[in-house]
């Protein structure tokens, strides 16, 4: 009998805690706004806790076929992982779509020399990292703005060499960036919230994720002041191996 209960505590804590983090969703998000492409966003890979498999991440992107991967911050934080996320990298830049990044709070914690190297794997495997800076891309642009929460973004500096008269796909880690930069934009993509991780409201007040989280907006599609912004729930895990009621996701974004 003890052994069945035991049984039954350890099934019940993997199908609760631990099946949503291999249990992937691709979630699909349509925003008619000019950008005309397909994106997929893919954030907070926190390598050192992931559990979907790069092979797993490269039949997605095929699958889904998107003009674009976007990748929204926080690789890892630890130097001994920079080989894994490397092995990631490499799976997503493999079906040949054009890669582009940007950092999280957890890649900033990293070492200088590490730091560095984290960037220069991204670089190496051909995924494009903007840090505070801008590209055009088709017939839209791509701004990538450093870490909110490290205090690392330079908006200005982002936006210095971008054309407003054309769509702006801003790409960020921390969404609480909205509520302080003063510059219109079409689309933003954030992550770090995880979507709170474990979908237990009444512990949200002791979990801080900055001024959004704390009035709710916690994932999925909002309309900001300056433009409509995407909160990704994230692929891998921050803190605890594990997720309640809140799945592990990657996004397609048809921004028609």
């Amino acid at each position: 009998m003890i052994l069945l209960i035991i049984l039954f505590i350890a099934a019940v804590i993997y199908f609760f805690l631990i099946f949503p983090t291999q249990w992937l969703k691709v979630e699909r998000v349509r925003y008619s706004c000019g950008i005309g492409a397909r994106v997929l966003q893919i954030s907070d890979l926190h390598v050192e806790k992931l559990r979907i498999s790069p092979s797993r991440l490269t039949r997605v992107i095929i699958n889904e076929a998107p003009d674009y991967v976007v990748l929204t911050g926080d690789f890892t934080q630890k130097s001994r992982y920079l080989s894994k996320v490397q092995r990631y990298a490499h799976a997503i830049v493999k079906p040949g779509i054009p890669v582009v990044a940007v950092l999280g709070n957890h890649d900033h914690r990293l070492k200088s020399t590490a730091f560095h190297q984290l960037i220069h794997i991204l670089e190496s495997m051909g995924i494009q990292v903007l840090i505070n800076q801008s590209i055009s891309v088709d017939n839209f642009q791509i701004v990538g703005i450093d870490d909110f929460g490290s205090n690392k973004s330079k908006v200005d500096q982002a936006f210095a060499n971008v054309d407003p008269s054309k769509p702006i796909l801003v790409l960020t880690h921390n969404p609480n960036l909205v509520l302080s930069m003063n510059r219109k934009y079409t689309y933003l993509m954030a992550g770090h919230i995880h979507g709170m991780q474990f979908n237990v409201p009444f512990l949200f007040p002791f979990i801080d994720k900055g001024r959004l989280a704390a009035d709710g907006i916690i994932k999925g599609m909002h309309t900001g002041t300056h433009g409509q912004f995407y909160i990704s729930k994230g692929i891998g895990q921050a803190g605890p191996n594990a997720r309640f009621l809140i799945r592990s996701e990657v996004t397609l974004h048809e921004l028609d």
